[in-house]
This record gives structure tokens, sequence and C-alpha cells, in this order.
């Protein structure tokens, strides 16, 4: 392999840091808990073990969790009711519900009761309309993860030529508003994008998030970019279940200048952002100045 590793998991170790900093500095000069809410409707095993760790961690850092796990048959009303008393907490300052809800529940209508101050997933649509103007937002956390990483290992992002392949609202869409605010000069590509391949070749930054294994192969890397896989995809090989990403990575470690592996790379970074959102929401609530290094 010629690349350079980016490791996720250790970047994301040194966000956590910053944000125990931040929070014992909160706790000391101005006696305010930091709070993540997490409400979790069903019990589906991915998002049980995702609630667990984002629990865990954010009591490591110091700041307050509250867990909310609701039964399957929840109705829309009662999730919404309690939504509504989670905005009304002062002691609340992030507020997330997870992902995917049960069928009978409206996603959409449930994401944009949260009090789009305390949105730590960014998925609210006002966050969305103010990160898509260039105003100040909750930014979604993979993309903020992402940015992060780009940011420390390149330096200055401005004027390189980044590619996003994938159009979600979750990822694609907010990871290219990020990066034309570091002034890149960004495309949104995606399956049905005439000639991916020639698009990927282009670019300085190449961003895989359209949920496909192993789809984009060492030959669609620039020699020397830099390349970000969000893609997090189970398959069989050899008889057993493994991890593998958007890009085939033995490929396109011989070629690209850096690159994150799965598992490993931006998966650890979620979480972390989600704590940084949330120390960001707790210090705008209170007029503090928000922490170094853990914002857009």
């Amino acid at each position: 392999m010629s690349a350079t590793l980016i490791d996720g998991k250790a970047f994301a170790a040194q966000v956590r840091a910053k944000v125990a900093e931040h929070v014992t500095r909160l706790k000391n000069d101005h006696g305010l808990v930091p709070g993540l809410a997490v409400v979790l409707v069903g019990e589906d095993p991915a998002s049980q073990v995702y609630v667990r760790s984002k629990g865990k961690q954010t009591v490591e850092v110091g700041m307050a969790s509250f867990e909310h796990k609701l039964s399957p048959e929840t109705s829309e009303a009662d999730l919404l009711a309690l939504i509504a008393k989670l905005n009304a907490d002062p002691k609340v300052h992030g507020i997330l519900v997870q992902l995917p809800l049960p069928s009978h529940l409206n996603s959409d209508l449930v994401i944009n009761s949260i009090d789009p101050a305390k949105d730590v997933d960014g998925f609210h649509i006002s966050n969305v309309g103010l990160l898509g103007t260039g105003q100040k937002s909750m930014v979604p956390c993979t993309p903020l993860g992402c940015l992060m990483m780009l940011r420390d290992h390149l330096g200055s992002l401005s004027g390189l030529n980044a590619v996003v392949v994938g159009r979600s609202n979750i990822v694609g869409k907010p990871m290219a508003q990020l990066l034309l605010g570091d002034s890149c000069t960004v495309t949104i590509a995606h399956s049905r994008t005439r000639d991916l391949a020639e698009t990927c070749r282009r670019a300085d930054i190449l961003v895989a998030a359209v949920g496909r294994p192993e789809m984009i192969p060492g030959d669609w890397v620039k020699p020397g970019a830099t390349v970000i896989d969000v893609g997090i995809n189970r398959i069989e090989r050899d008889g057993k279940t493994v991890l593998v990403g958007d890009v085939h990575f033995d490929s396109a470690a011989q070629v690209a200048g850096a690159i994150t592996p799965v598992p490993g790379g931006v998966g650890p970074m979620t979480i972390a952002c989600l704590l940084a959102n949330t120390v960001t929401s707790a210090c705008r609530a209170n007029g503090l100045p928000e922490p170094e290094g853990l914002t857009a």
C-alpha cells in the first residue's frame, strides 16, 4: 500500500478528548453540563448497539446522557409529545431520534418536530436550509467528521476538485455544501452519472457515499488523491461476513495519496461529532464561545 492511512479511530479519540476538555471548562467556569437525549423506538439490533455506544461515550466525556427507549408500537402522538418535552427541558442541549423508525411513524414529521437548535444530527429542514445558504447551523455528524479529517490531512482545501459520489440528504448533499464552504470545486455524482469513472478520476478529494460495496475500483482514483470512504457494507467473503466500504480498498490504496479504511475510518468520527455538536449547542444556548476545532 502506498497511500497514507487516515486513522479515523485515532482522530475520533482526539475529538472526544477536545470535547471532554471543553465540557470540563463549562462545568468549572459556568456550572453547565451539556446533555444529550437519544430516543430509540423499537428493537432494531444495530440501532440498539449504536445507542448504547452513544450513551457510553456521552458519559465518558462528562456530559449528561438521557436515553429514552420506546416500544415498537409507540404512537406518533406519544413520540411527538416526548420530543416536545425534551425541547422544553433546559438540561437537554441535543436531541437525537435514532433512525430508521418503525414504518407507521413519519420520519420527516418527527425530525422536524425537534427544536432546530437541539437538532445535533443536523437533519431538521431549518438546519438543511441554513447549511445550504452558508449560515450557522447544526451540521450532520458524518459529513462534519469527513471535513475535519480532510482539513487535518490537507490543511487548506481551497481550489481543490472534490467529487462526492452519493446524493443522500444525510451524507452526500451536506458533504458537498461543506466542501463548497471550504472553497472546493464540487461535483455531486451518483450511480446514474454518465462516465462516473472519468468523473472520479478528476477528483483531488473523492468522497464515496453511495452504499454499494467496493463500487469504486483503484483505476477510478486520481494518483495522489485523498479518498474518504463513507460506505459500510456487509458482504460474504470466504465464508465470513466482512465489512467493506464503497471503495475497493486494496486497489485504491495503491493509487491514492491518502485513504480512510473500513472499518476504522469515517465510522468512529460520527459519534465523536455528535458529542461535539452537543457541546456546540450547549454553548450557543448559553451565549458562550463555541469550541474551537469542533465545528464547520
